[in-house]
C-alpha cells in the first residue's frame, strides 16, 4: 500500500501566500507613509480609501487561514477514512458492480428487483463481450441470486477471467425494469495514492460508495 497524500504542498503554498500577501502589506504601507507626508494640507487624502484598503488586506488574511483550515479538515478526513479502509483488507463485502472473476467454485451475483417481473433473462458475458450463458427466469420480485458453474452454452468449461451478468427484466406489461446488480467480493488492499482510498478487490478498484455491506 503505497500513501501519495502530502502534507508539504498546501504548507508551501500556504506560506508563500502569506509571504506575498505581507510584501504588498509592507509595500502598502510605505506608500501610504510617503501619501500622507506628502499630502497637500489643504486637500487631505480621505482616510476612508485607506481604511477600505486595509479591510481589503485583512479579508485576504482571513481567507488565506480559511483556506488553510480547510486543507487541514480535509487531510484528516482522509487520514480517517483511509484508516478505517484499512480494517476492510481481507473481509468480504456485497458491492455494486456486475462483474466478477470465475473461481473453480464459480461465480455469483445478487440482483434486486424493485418491482414484479414477470420475466428476467440472464446473460453472462465474458471479457470481450461474447455472451457465453444464458438464462431465463420467471415471476421475481426483490433480492435474487444467481449461480453460474462456469459452463457455456454447449457444456464446456470456460477458463477462469472476469464475467459480467446482464440481466434483463420485464413486467406484464413488457416494459423494461431496471435491476439493482451487486457482487461478493474479498478486499484485498487499499490503494491511495489518488487521496481518496479505494478498495483493490480481484476484479479490480472499488470506491467507498461500492461498499453496499461487510459481510465478514
Amino acid at each position: 500500500m503505497t500513501n501519495a497524500i502530502s502534507a508539504a504542498t498546501p504548507q508551501t503554498s500556504q506560506q508563500t501566500s502569506r509571504a506575498s500577501l505581507a510584501q504588498n502589506f509592507d509595500t502598502f504601507l510605505t506608500l501610504l507613509t510617503a501619501q500622507l507626508q506628502n499630502q497637500d494640507p489643504l486637500d487631505p487624502v480621505d482616510s476612508s480609501k485607506f481604511t477600505d484598503q486595509l479591510v481589503q488586506f485583512s479579508q485576504v488574511e482571513q481567507q488565506i487561514e480559511t483556506n488553510q483550515q480547510m486543507k487541514q479538515l480535509l487531510t484528516n478526513q482522509n487520514a480517517a477514512a483511509t484508516g478505517a479502509a484499512i480494517g476492510y483488507i481481507g473481509r468480504t463485502a456485497q458491492v455494486k458492480g456486475a462483474v466478477t472473476p470465475l473461481t473453480d467454485a464459480g461465480a455469483q451475483w445478487n440482483y434486486e428487483l424493485p418491482q414484479f417481473a414477470a420475466r428476467v433473462n440472464l446473460s453472462v458475458v465474458d471479457g470481450v463481450g461474447r455472451t457465453v450463458f444464458e438464462a431465463q427466469q420467471v415471476g421475481q420480485t426483490g433480492k435474487q441470486a444467481f449461480t453460474w458453474d462456469g459452463r457455456d452454452l454447449n457444456g464446456q468449461p470456460r477458463p477462469p477471467g472476469n464475467y459480467r451478468l446482464k440481466v434483463e427484466a420485464l413486467d406484464a406489461s413488457g416494459e423494461k425494469i431496471t435491476a439493482a446488480i451487486s457482487v461478493r467480493e474479498r478486499i484485498t488492499g487499499v490503494d491511495i495514492t489518488a487521496g481518496e482510498p479505494t478498495f483493490m478487490t480481484n476484479s479490480g478498484q472499488r470506491s467507498f460508495g461500492d461498499i453496499l455491506r461487510v459481510l465478514e
